[in-house]
C-alpha cells in the first residue's frame, strides 16, 4: 500500500512538473516542432499588442437594442473585412458600441471603414445587374427547414422588391443571386425556381449563429441606427512590449517568493501547497486559452490577485491541521479535522469575492470586464486545486509513511 501511494504521488508531481515546463518554455524538438502554450494560444488585448480602440455612439439616445445588436453585427462584418484577427466588436452598455482592432495603426482608415452607412445589394450571376436593395427588403428572420432540420433565412420584399425578384429568380434558375453589403459578400445563394410573391428562402446556412448574422445584415438593410465616433484612439505596441516581461518578471518572482515561503514555514504541507499552486497556474492558462479570452493588464492583475486566494486558502487549512496536531491528534485525523474545520471559511471568503468580481463583470465594461473575469476564474480554480488538490496530494503523500514526524507537519 505504501509503494502504491509512492508511485501515485511521484507520477502525479512529476506530471505536474512537467505540464509547468511546458507552459512556461514549451517544446523546442528542433527546426521541426516548436510551441509554447502561453506565448502561441493566449489572446493578447490592446494594450499590451498595440492597436486601435474605437467606440461608436448611436445619436438616438432611444434606440432599440434589437437594432443596436444588428449594428454590432454589421460593424464585426466590417472590421473582419480588415484581415484583422482576434478583434472585438461588443456592445458597451447603454448606446455605444466598443470596438478594439489588435495590429494595425491606421485609426483613421479603420473609422472611415467601420463607420460608413452601407448599402445591401442583391446582384445577378453577371456581378453586375443590380437586382434589390436593401430598400425593397420588408423583413429578414431565421427559420428552420423542415426537411433537412437545418437553420434557414427567410426573406420577406415589398411590392416593388417581389415584382423585380420574380423577374429574376425566372431569369436566373440555376444561377446564383449574390448579396452583398457594399463590397463584402454576405451570401450567394442558387435560384431553384421561380419566386413570384416576395417570400424567399435561403438555404446553406452552416450553423444557427451563421443564419443569424445574414438574416440581421439583410433586415438591416444598412447600419440600422444613426452612429458617431465618441472614443478614437491609437494604442501604441510599445506599452506591451514594456509590460508583458515586467509583469512576467513580477509574477515568476511573486509565486517564487510565495512558494519558499511556504516551503520554509510549512514544510511538507507547503511543499504540497506549491505543488497545488502551479496545478493552478496551469488550470487557469488552459481555461483562458480554452473559453479564448483576452488578456489585458488588469486581467493579469486579476490573476495575481486569485493566485493571493490559492495561497489564501492553504495558509488557512494548514493552520487548522497544525491545532489539530497540537492537541495530540494523529497525523491521519489531523488532516482530516483540518480540511473540515477551513472549509467553511474557505468558502465565505471565496464567495464574498465571487459576488464582487459578478458585480464588475456585469456593471462594469472594458477593462474593468477583464478583471473581473480572471477573478472570477482564478477564485473558482482556487478552490478546486486548494480543496481537491492539496488534500490528495498530502494524504497520498502521508499514506507513503516517507515521513511520519509531526515537526515536518506543522507541529
Amino acid at each position: 500500500m505504501k509503494a502504491r501511494n509512492g508511485f501515485v504521488f511521484t507520477l502525479s508531481a512529476i506530471i505536474i512538473i512537467v505540464f509547468a515546463y511546458l507552459l512556461m518554455f514549451g517544446a523546442n524538438l528542433g527546426p521541426y516542432y516548436r510551441f509554447n502554450a502561453a506565448k502561441d494560444l493566449l489572446k493578447l488585448g490592446l494594450d499590451l499588442r498595440g492597436g486601435v480602440y474605437i467606440e461608436m455612439e448611436a445619436v438616438d439616445k432611444n434606440v432599440d437594442q434589437d437594432a443596436l445588436e444588428r449594428a454590432r453585427q454589421m460593424l464585426e462584418l466590417r472590421v473582419n473585412n480588415l484581415g484583422v484577427a482576434e478583434s472585438t466588436v461588443a456592445i458597451a452598455g447603454g448606446n455605444r458600441i466598443r470596438i478594439e482592432i489588435p495590429g494595425i495603426s491606421d485609426a483613421k482608415a479603420a473609422l472611415e471603414q467601420v463607420g460608413r452607412t452601407g448599402k445591401l445589394r442583391f446582384v445577378g450571376p453577371d456581378g453586375k445587374e443590380e437586382i434589390l436593395t436593401g430598400s425593397d427588403v420588408k423583413d429578414s428572420t431565421v427559420g428552420v427547414d423542415p426537411q433537412t432540420n437545418q437553420p434557414v433565412v427567410q426573406l420577406k420584399l415589398n411590392e416593388a422588391g417581389a415584382k423585380k425578384f420574380a423577374e429574376a429568380t425566372k431569369k436566373y434558375i440555376g444561377q446564383p443571386i449574390s448579396i452583398y453589403m457594399d463590397e463584402d459578400l454576405i451570401s450567394s445563394p442558387t435560384v431553384q425556381n421561380e419566386i413570384p410573391n416576395g417570400e424567399a428562402v435561403i438555404t446553406g446556412m452552416k450553423d444557427l449563429d451563421e443564419a443569424k448574422r445574414v438574416a440581421g445584415i439583410i433586415k438591416s438593410g444598412a447600419l440600422p441606427v444613426k452612429l458617431q465616433a465618441a472614443t478614437v484612439r491609437t494604442i501604441g505596441p510599445s506599452l506591451g512590449a514594456e509590460a508583458i516581461p515586467t509583469s512576467t518578471k513580477a509574477a515568476v518572482i511573486g509565486v517564487s517568493l510565495v512558494m519558499i515561503f511556504m516551503l520554509l514555514y510549512y514544510r511538507v504541507p507547503g511543499f504540497i501547497a506549491d505543488l497545488a499552486l502551479t496545478v493552478y497556474i496551469i488550470l487557469t492558462v488552459l481555461i483562458f486559452i480554452g473559453i479564448k479570452a483576452t488578456l489585458t493588464l488588469p486581467g493579469i492583475a486579476g490573476m495575481l490577485l486569485s493566485i493571493g486566494m490559492a495561497v489564501d486558502a492553504n495558509v488557512l487549512i494548514f493552520e487548522r491541521i497544525k491545532e489539530e496536531l497540537k492537541i495530540g491528534k494523529s497525523l491521519k485525523s489531523s488532516i482530516d479535522a483540518g480540511f473540515h474545520r477551513a472549509l467553511s471559511s474557505i468558502l465565505d471568503s471565496n464567495i464574498t469575492t465571487l459576488i464582487a468580481g459578478f458585480v464588475l463583470y456585469y456593471l462594469g465594461s472594458g477593462s474593468v470586464k477583464g478583471f473581473a473575469l480572471t477573478l472570477i476564474l482564478g477564485v473558482l480554480t482556487s478552490m478546486f486545486t486548494a480543496i481537491t488538490i492539496t488534500r490528495f496530494m498530502l494524504k497520498t503523500f502521508v499514506n507513503t509513511g516517507w515521513i511520519k514526524n509531526t515537526k515536518f507537519y506543522g507541529a
